[in-house]
């Protein structure tokens, strides 16, 4: 079973400016293969009787290093697999819009969700360090997980903070399960009502940081557009979304992992309350072993 490891790293502010520099190249090579295949998908549909064959990932690869890499020498300073890596994730993204799966893919905007995957010789030298190509040895917070050796990596940004994450193959967890069967009440005032009469409310930290937002976010609205104060304001409204994100992301794992560890098939209704509450609910079932769903049944094999 593969399971996803995340942690916070510590930087120092040269490392901080490398991997700004892996995720901007990342971004660049994103925006061109969009515009790439964006462009061949007009001339198909304008020109039926000259079609150019869509591209795959190794084409744009191909095309990028022969038409962009020349022009824009900072593409050297990073690792290759960065550009790599985004191309074959906007194929995979085309691949799923094709399928109807997923909608058009979109460019990706400077400081919004930057990331990058890297791959290469990966190695764990101690407790809290990691060796990544380019980059050099990066420091996290927590303690890594022993005897692995990932083949590839993700390092992301949220707000100034920046986080790495692999996957680690483990052995699936078999627990005795309370009760057989559980129905699962999704709701608006509690997140959800089982049918053992067991409430689960909202998490309610959320409450008094969503009005210090709302205080943050109208203080930021005064201030001169681009301006010191409005930068800082702006990291510190990153921060409080983040940590509200993170706070209601704790709630629903504590939720869901005493769903699967007690219960062996768990029922949940399928009336939209609003979408993204049963959809958050699922997202994290689904990610466990064992999983599967039969139109509104889930079944757990742990």
């Amino acid at each position: 079973m593969l399971l996803g490891f995340k942690t916070q790293i510590q930087l120092k502010n040269t490392q901080s400016q490398l991997l700004a520099k892996h995720a901007g190249v990342a971004r660049h090579a994103w925006n061109w293969g969009l515009g790439l295949t964006l462009a061949i998908l007009d001339h198909n549909q304008n020109h039926p009787e000259d079609k150019i064959k869509f591209p795959s990932a190794i084409d744009l690869h191909k095309w990028l290093v022969a038409l962009v890499n020349s022009k824009h020498p900072w593409y050297y300073e990073v690792s290759k697999t960065a550009p790599q890596y985004a191309l074959m994730h906007l194929r995979e993204a085309w691949k799923k819009c094709f399928q109807k799966k997923a909608g058009t893919p979109k460019f990706k905007k400077k400081g919004r969700h930057d990331s990058f995957t890297l791959e290469g010789k990966i190695k764990i030298i101690s407790a809290n360090k990691i060796k990544i190509p380019v980059i050099g040895v990066l420091k996290t917070y927590e303690l890594l997980p022993c005897g692995i050796t990932p083949k590839t990596l993700t390092i992301s940004r949220k707000a100034d903070q920046w986080f790495i994450s692999f996957k680690l193959e483990v052995e699936p967890k078999y627990t005795p399960k309370a009760i057989d069967v559980v129905g699962v009440d999704l709701g608006i005032l509690n997140l959800a009502t089982l049918s053992t009469k067991e409430v689960f409310p909202g998490a309610k930290k959320t409450r008094q940081l969503l009005k210090k937002l709302a205080h943050l976010q109208w203080s930021h609205r005064q201030k001169q557009p681009l301006s010191q104060n409005w930068r800082s304001s702006r990291i510190k409204i990153a921060r409080l979304h983040h940590k509200i994100a993170n706070i209601r992301c704790d709630y629903l794992h504590k939720l869901t992992t005493y769903l699967a560890k007690n219960h062996g098939v768990i029922v949940i209704e399928d009336l939209n309350v609003s979408g993204s509450a049963i959809r958050s609910v699922e997202t994290l079932l689904g990610g466990m072993a064992g999983f599967s769903r039969v139109t509104n049944k889930v079944e757990f094999a742990l």
